[in-house]
């Protein structure tokens, strides 16, 4: 490399800001693109992290309660009619079936259980939609954001090619700020990827335990008015 070409490509601006004022606005475009694509993965990842976490401790506090031994219309009544967490939501479902099931006589209508279990198993549907709502979207920015700065990187690339061709020399410093730019693209798609990719299989299976953890308590439940159903 001759002196002119090493001063040359010393004075050239590398930095991200550089980098990213220097390309096209096709590779601008994309860039920003990723950059909302990546902060907003980490606002759904921190969200759904305070939601499980609160999701989990709600759970460990109603099944204290339910297994407290306090009569379970007595933990109904003390929840109300508007259930504050998840758990409560789903008892209150199966308990105000229950209580709907009764004819005024005191007996039960055929088919209490089944519809006893539809609605929790509808109040389950219901939490687990806000359990994984934008999972979606880290799933989606995890398989798409490499391929989006590919499209960059390639774009860039062409358009180096181009300079290139333009002042007829493919002198260092006339190929390296292209190449650069170019590759930021793909740089920037794999940052908004990895971290989308691992945290929506985390997530999924947080949000997996905690849904299983609802169905298992509904199953619970069914058992226990399915025994004083048969004592009756």
């Amino acid at each position: 490399m001759d002196q002119t070409t090493l001063t040359a490509t010393q004075e050239i601006d590398f930095s991200l800001l550089a980098l990213f004022a220097r390309a096209t606005i096709t590779v601008q475009l994309v860039m920003i693109s990723l950059i909302i694509a990546s902060f907003w993965s980490w606002a759904i990842i921190i969200q759904k992290h305070i939601l499980y976490r609160r999701a989990r401790n709600d759970a460990e506090d109603f099944d204290a309660a339910f297994w407290s031994g306090e009569p379970l219309d007595e933990l109904y009544d003390q929840i109300g009619p508007a259930p504050a967490t998840s758990p409560q939501r789903v008892f209150a479902a199966g308990m105000t079936e229950w209580r709907r099931s009764h004819r005024a006589d005191g007996r039960l209508i055929p088919g209490a259980v089944a519809r006893i279990d539809r609605s929790m198993d509808v109040a389950i549907t219901k939490e687990s939609r806000n359990l994984t709502g934008g999972l979606t979207f880290l799933a989606s920015v995890g398989s798409a954001s490499p391929f989006v700065g590919l499209f960059g990187t390639v774009w860039g690339i062409k358009h180096a090619f181009e300079e290139i061709a333009l002042a007829q020399s493919t002198n260092l410093a006339v190929v390296a700020p292209g190449i650069a730019e170019a590759l930021l693209a793909t740089g920037l798609g794999l940052l908004a990827a990895i971290p989308a990719t691992i945290f929506y299989n985390k997530l999924t299976d947080d949000s997996d335990a905690i849904i299983s953890g609802y169905e298992a308590f509904a199953d619970e439940f069914n058992t226990i008015l399915s025994r004083q159903l048969d004592a009756a």
